[in-house]
Formats: structure tokens, sequence, C-alpha cells
């Protein structure tokens, strides 16, 4: 036997009047009303209604039990509405873990229109190019670049991300500017290496383009630096050391205040897709929902995003 159903069953008898109005009030037979009522009485051990074929009163008892029902169903309907409100409203910590470049350039800068609509809400970034666990480790999204393999997970495309190949005007005024990708090999190549394990790894022998003509080029490469940070290879690149391939956001200010040189742009870098994650299990979260939304927002559709 349900107990909270057949207490619910109980006080809209007593207050219908009837069996039969109960059982209409709850869209339910008269003899299911009945079943649920004599159901309750065999547990309680005493009757809880005088029934006679004109009326029903209440039994002394019943009408002790009838209050403490109507109390308890208000405890419980007070209990729910408490959750709904929770549900409601975004609060608490957010954990998410996107990569170091994009979080830095891309994420950071936007998450004051988040935190606007969420103020209750503090968000835990953490960035890492470390391909992390989100269920084993208590983050509630990742923004991940690569190919992916995580059936546990909800994954939504967002804008690819996109790089660009430049250098600083003093190393071009020493060594020229190349024209096509096969001037690259007389070049210093500053070379970002990712962590094993990374999807999208660069080889530190080949830099690979798509040519105007819809072909593929790939170029051995080398140079005097490689380095696992894109900002310390964006240093790099100020400073005179090489080319190097940085996230189109990272550069931007560098390339609009001639900082920095944007090269061989009729020839197409490799894009790499980025997605959202999240567990489904954890979908219904106010705070979640609200940055998946604004995830999709900042970061969804268009042709690319650097990062």
């Amino acid at each position: 036997m349900d107990l909270h159903q057949a207490m619910q069953v109980f006080v809209a008898v007593v207050d219908a009047g009837s069996l039969t109005a109960a059982g209409q009030r709850l869209e339910m037979s008269t003899t299911m009303v009945g079943n649920h009522l004599r159901a309750l009485e065999q547990r309680l051990g005493l009757p809880l209604l005088n029934r006679t074929t004109r009326r029903q009163s209440l039994t002394p008892f019943g009408a002790q039990y009838h209050a403490r029902c109507v109390d308890i169903l208000g405890q419980i309907d007070a209990a729910e509405r408490l959750a709904e409100d929770a549900q409601a409203s975004a609060g608490g910590t957010l954990r998410i873990t996107a990569t170091p470049a994009f979080g830095a350039e891309a994420l950071m800068p936007q998450l004051p229109d988040y935190l606007a609509l969420h103020p209750a809400v503090k968000v835990d970034v953490v960035l890492t190019d470390r391909l992390v666990d989100l269920v084993d480790e208590g983050f509630d999204a990742a923004l991940r670049l690569g190919t992916l393999d995580t059936p546990r997970l909800v994954a939504r495309r967002l804008r690819d991300y996109g790089l660009s190949l430049c250098a600083s005007p003093d190393y071009l005024a020493r060594r020229g500017e190349p024209r096509q990708p096969q001037d690259l090999a007389a070049h210093d190549c500053l070379v970002f290496t990712y962590p094993a394990g990374t999807e999208w790894r660069w080889t530190e022998q080949q830099w690979r383009f798509a040519a105007p003509d819809g072909g593929e080029v790939a170029v051995p490469v080398r140079g005097p630096v490689s380095v696992n940070h894109a900002q310390a290879l964006r240093r790099a690149a100020l400073a005179g050391l090489g080319l190097a391939m940085l996230p189109e956001v990272m550069v931007a200010d560098d390339v609009a205040q001639g900082r920095l040189q944007p090269l061989l742009q009729p020839y197409a870098l490799p894009r790499r897709p980025m997605h959202l994650l999240y567990a489904p299990e954890r979908q219904r979260s106010p705070k979640l929902q609200g940055f998946i939304a604004f995830a999709l927002k900042a970061f969804g559709g268009g042709v690319g995003v650097g990062g």
C-alpha cells in the first residue's frame, strides 16, 4: 500500500463528503477509493469513518488522524515546493574545464555574461590540456577540442577552433615573408608541443595546410624553440624568434596592432572541432542549464573560434 496516496484519498473523502465525490476529484473510480480507504484502516487497525447508506462521519480516532494527515500532506507539499524553488534558481559551484588558451582568451572574457544572469553561482575553472574525466573528477562541463570518444557524455558542437600562422615584423624584416608553405623549410618555426594522449598533437616535423585548389600541403619544419604553453609561444613569436601557429583569438589584438603579421592566408590551416561536454544526469541542474545556454550562444555556430 502506498501510505502517502492512501492519506490523500482519505483526506479527499472527508473533504468531498463521499467516496464518489472523492473519486471524481482524484480522477479515480469509487471502487478504488474504497480499496485505499479499507487498506488504510486495516494498516491502522482502527476505523476512520462511520458509513451508512445516506451519510458518513469521522470516528473520534478518524478525526484525529485526519488532522495529522492534513498536516503531514501539507509538509510534503511544502518540501516539494522547496525543491522546485531550488531547481528554478541556479546556485552553488559550477566546475568546468577547458584548454588553457581557449579558457584564458575566449572563455574568461565571456564569463561576466553568465554570472550576470546567475549571480548566485560560483564558477571553478580548471584550465588544462589533460583529458579530465568529468564524472569521476566532479566536473559539470568541459570545453574540449578534437574528436570524441565519450559515450557517457552529451556532446554539443561549438564553432571550430581556429589557428593563425604569424610572425613579428622584426623577424620578417630579417628573414623575409614566406609566400607558400614550402618556404617554411627555410624558416625558424616555433612548435607547440601537446601532452601525450592529446587528440590534436602537432608533430614537430610537419605542418599541414589546405591548398586553394582543395589539396593538402604537408611541410617539414624545424626551429629553435618548442614549448607546451600557448602564451609562451606567443611571447616567443613577439620576440622575433620565429613563425608560430597560434589561436586566432589569442593573436587578434596583436595582429590589429601590428605586433604580429598573419602569413600564408590563401592557405587554410586545419580547424579543430570543439564541443561542450556534460553528463546527462547533471543536465537538470539550473546552473548547468544556464551554462549550456551561455556556451551555445557565445561559442556555438558561425565559422570558427580560436582558443
